[in-house]
């Protein structure tokens, strides 16, 4: 007896899905393999984050023991206290909110405006100075050149002085980051401004400014984490100590006559970092999608 024409195909639909079904405990086993160790980099990632917490809330008895204490037994705000009251935070704090928010603004200015020639205008040697740009990303770690040229100009100890070296830092990575985003601009609308009759600034600041503000947001962020989290050239730059900024406060708490306070100084250490995840916590919607706005080009 011939099936009917229903069964043949429930039977054909049950004969090409059996492969697949044999095929469904390798791809099970693959995205659990993928998932623990998707987990495992989580924690990893994690546990120093977390050590540092834990360890700025630990009473003072229960830091320095021998066996390890995942979790105090008792939640204590002192080594917070200590570190806000005890040391130069206040000072150190203004110098770097001041500093840092001056830098960030002046190379995004500069950077802006670098971009907007480098790929709006046409002119010769738009490509050296691009390369240009590019090496000195690459070979910015001259510390003791700047520290010498510094000397001899008189900025040294100057919050002029550190505000220059931060740019001198940010402003190639700054260029870079934004140009992918201006290369993603139709040049359409631009020619169309302008035989509507609109002059060089009117295009590039209500045009070129809405349309390129997600990556300006996020060169910004990345600028301000760069120079937020500088030590080496306040260190080097800044001799006297009422002028340094957050993270040469934190070295404070680790003196070779004294020893280290460690709850003191991971207590600074959240302290510190909070600035940087409120920040990021607050544009982080402008951030993606200026990241994947300049990853289109």
């Amino acid at each position: 007896m011939s099936a009917s024409p229903a069964q043949a195909v429930s039977q054909a639909a049950a004969q090409s899905a059996s492969p697949r079904r044999r095929t469904n405990p390798g791809k099970i086993a693959r995205r659990a393999g993928t998932t623990i160790l998707a987990l495992l980099f989580c924690v990893v990632w994690f546990f120093p984050v977390y050590w540092m917490i834990i360890t700025a809330v630990k009473p003072r008895d229960e830091i320095m023991t021998t066996t390890p204490v995942f979790w105090p037994t008792h939640l204590s705000f002192d080594n917070f206290i200590v570190a806000v009251t005890q040391t130069s935070f206040l000072t150190n704090l203004k110098n770097s909110v001041v500093v840092t928010a001056i830098s960030i603004v002046l190379s995004i200015i500069v950077a802006f405006f670098a971009c907007a020639a480098l790929t709006l205008y046409r002119f010769r040697g738009r490509k050296p100075i691009m390369v240009f740009v590019l090496a000195i990303q690459m070979t910015s770690g001259g510390i003791i050149p700047q520290f010498i040229i510094y000397n001899q100009l008189g900025l040294l100890n100057k919050y002029s002085g550190l505000i220059l070296a931060y740019i001198a830092m940010v402003l190639p990575f700054a260029i870079w980051n934004m140009r992918g985003f201006f290369l993603n601009i139709p040049k359409d609308i631009f020619e169309s401004a302008a035989v509507e009759g609109a002059n060089d600034w009117q295009i590039l600041w209500k045009i070129t400014f809405p349309l390129a503000a997600p990556g300006i947001v996020s060169t910004s962020v990345f600028a301000f984490i760069n120079a937020w989290n500088d030590y080496m050239i306040a260190y080097t730059f800044m001799k006297d100590q009422s002028k340094y900024t957050l993270p040469v406060w934190l070295s404070s708490f680790s003196t070779p006559t004294m020893g280290t306070d460690f709850g003191g100084q991971m207590a600074a250490s959240v302290i510190f970092s909070l600035p940087v995840v409120v920040f990021f916590m607050l544009i982080q919607r402008n951030i993606m999608k200026g990241v994947t706005t300049g990853a289109v080009k």
